[in-house]
């Protein structure tokens, strides 16, 4: 990859005598494969000089634009870049979606009338718009995963790899925890996923617009300092940290000063500052290019949200309920608020809730997370409003004070897009009764492990070298393992069980990437222990022919079977049925 730096600059653009060197236009980065794909990182005003320089190539481009986000430092050059207005361009535009939003609707809102003479209509390339969401999807040759970060408005990390070579672009993003702007603490909770992001990667791009000395002023505007960045890079284990989007009332010798105090506090990194016209390569354009894993089209949103999502605030302090119904006020979301713990009970099994919002300062705070932790709500988000320490193994974040209604609405947008299912459960079949019929005439549920079984499993994990392998049988609302190797687990519930897919089709099922396919993606037994990540399960059949369960296997790290693999699979099931036989 070849990154080329065209806009640096933050929140606003600084031409002058003072910026001549790092540059005054705002963020814009293009990245160039060795196959020759072309893709822009936002398109601030440093987007007009990249425009001219692909009208100067003399032909009709093919290119891709993913936005961060779309606050008007990162969107004002897309009115000004030319290959958009000219026929013969080909351009793939992409950036975070919101509820209800349009996507083109709200990169246009910037060339209404009142503020610009031209509107999109006027784009005479082609030109299409795509919704961005967490997870994973391919340019091209590109394989870009994303991540949402702490800023007043969706934002996306970008993690982009090719030719070798894994580059991270994560800018406007502030410390989760205020102490961690300073570089000097340790990163925990959402600031340490957040450089699990980055983790291996060859090069970080990173916004470093404060100084620590500024930051307590700053808190809340959506930042980091330069010592969280090298914080970051540190734990991440990369060695190469660009840092960006400089403030604009930084000059050049300032950011000289701050780049050199911070290579004397981090010797240990590969430290620079982005500067208008810097170019890097990363990887060996000697190695074949290679070709982006299939699937994993996750990040891709068909369209706005549908369904109205719905928030449940416990709250018994005004402010705060205040505050939160002024930030949700102008949101497509239905929020309900209770401050008494009772009804707070009720209305988590009646509201279905995509959030959970909860006063920390409240007594019974421990014993309300408690209960809706255990009752279904494993995959809803339960957040914690104010109050200090660790959020516990429940709550997924805590909103510190001070906070603005701006900030809130972000972060609640960022808690419930986050929180979307990508896990479908396994459909009914229409016999379903005669099927239940088959399995409890057997006898097998509940019984203790027998031999002929567990030799079976022990066999089917040696056979294909995973670590777990499962016989399991597919209950009314359960799926009940008769035989496992490598799991303490008993059983789970139907509605997370891989197996009650293939028992569904009555056909072998085999998910080589978890990751990448929407059915599994968040699904428990991804999410948590045991973090399946390849599953291949061959259904076994009760002596009538009714399909119970399966014999399967499960791996924490992606691969695939042969067609061999597949039919040797099959053989072992066959044999499982033949022992259910034998047993009847």
């Amino acid at each position: 990859m070849r990154l080329r730096f065209w806009g640096t600059r933050g929140s606003l653009a600084k031409p002058g005598p003072s910026t001549l060197r790092y540059g005054g236009n705002t963020s814009c980065v293009e990245v160039t494969s060795a196959r020759g794909t072309r893709l822009v990182i936002d398109c601030g005003t440093g987007g007009h000089e990249l425009g001219q320089a692909i009208m100067r190539e003399g032909k009709p481009s093919r290119g891709h634009m993913i936005i961060s986000h779309t606050h008007w430092d990162h969107i004002q050059g897309i009115p000004f870049f030319t290959p958009f207005f000219v026929p013969g361009h080909e351009w793939d535009l992409y950036a975070p979606q919101g509820f209800g939003e349009s996507l083109r609707d709200t990169l246009a809102g910037q060339m209404e009338y009142t503020y610009f003479p031209v509107t999109p209509e006027a784009f005479a390339a082609r030109v299409d718009y795509n919704n961005l969401g967490e997870g994973r999807f391919t340019v091209e040759d590109f394989t870009i995963h994303t991540r949402y970060l702490n800023h007043p408005a969706l934002t996306l990390a970008f993690r982009i790899e090719a030719d070798g070579a894994t580059l991270v672009y994560a800018c406007d993003h502030e410390p989760h925890e205020a102490d961690a702007g300073s570089g000097a603490v340790a990163l925990e909770d959402e600031d340490l996923a957040h450089a699990g992001f980055m983790a291996g990667a060859d090069l970080i791009i990173h916004d470093a617009q404060y100084l620590a000395a500024e930051y307590a002023a700053k808190r809340g505007w959506g930042h980091s300092t330069i010592d969280y960045a090298a914080v970051v890079a540190r734990t991440a284990g990369v060695r190469r940290l660009v840092l960006t989007h400089h403030d604009p009332m930084r000059s050049d010798e300032a950011i000289d000063a701050a780049v050199a105090d911070l290579r004397r506090a981090a010797p240990d990194i590969d430290i620079i500052a982005a500067a208008e016209g810097m170019v890097i390569d990363l990887g060996n354009h000697d190695l074949p290019v290679a070709t982006p894993e299939a699937g994993g089209q996750d990040a891709i949103r068909e369209g706005p949200a549908g369904e109205v999502p719905r928030v449940l605030l416990i709250a018994a302090e005004g402010s705060i309920t205040d505050r939160i119904a002024r930030a949700l006020a102008d949101e497509p979301i239905r929020l309900v608020h209770t401050g008494d713990m009772a009804e707070a009970a009720r209305l988590a099994g009646d509201l279905r809730p995509g959030l959970v919002l909860v006063e920390s300062g409240l007594a019974e705070t421990g014993a309300v997370i408690g209960l809706l932790a255990g009752q279904d709500r494993a995959g809803v988000p339960i957040v914690l409003l104010a109050g200090e320490g660790p959020t516990g193994d429940v709550a997924v974040d805590r909103l510190d004070e001070p906070w603005s209604c701006e900030y809130a609405r972000t972060r609640i947008r960022t808690w419930l897009m986050r929180a979307e299912c990508h896990w479908a459960r396994a459909a009914i079949p229409a016999d379903e009764a005669a099927r239940l019929g088959a399995l409890h005439a057997l006898g097998l549920l509940d019984t203790p492990p027998e031999e002929r079984f567990d030799r079976l499993t022990r066999l089917a994990a040696a056979l294909f070298r995973v670590p777990v392998a499962v016989i399991s049988l597919v209950d009314a609302d359960r799926q009940w393992f008769k035989s496992t190797t490598g799991t303490d687990l008993c059983e789970t519930p139907r509605e997370s069980s891989f197996c009650a897919h293939a028992v569904a089709a009555r056909a072998m099922l085999v998910v080589p990437d978890t990751f990448a396919d929407t059915r599994f993606r968040d699904n428990p037994l991804v999410t948590a222990d045991p973090r399946i990540r390849f599953y291949a399960g061959a259904p076994i059949h009760a002596p009538d022919g009714q399909p119970i369960g399966t014999l399967c296997i499960l791996d924490t790290r992606p691969r695939d079977l042969s067609e061999a693999e597949r039919g040797q699979l099959s053989d072992l099931a066959a044999t499982v049925e033949a022992e259910f036989a034998r047993k009847a």
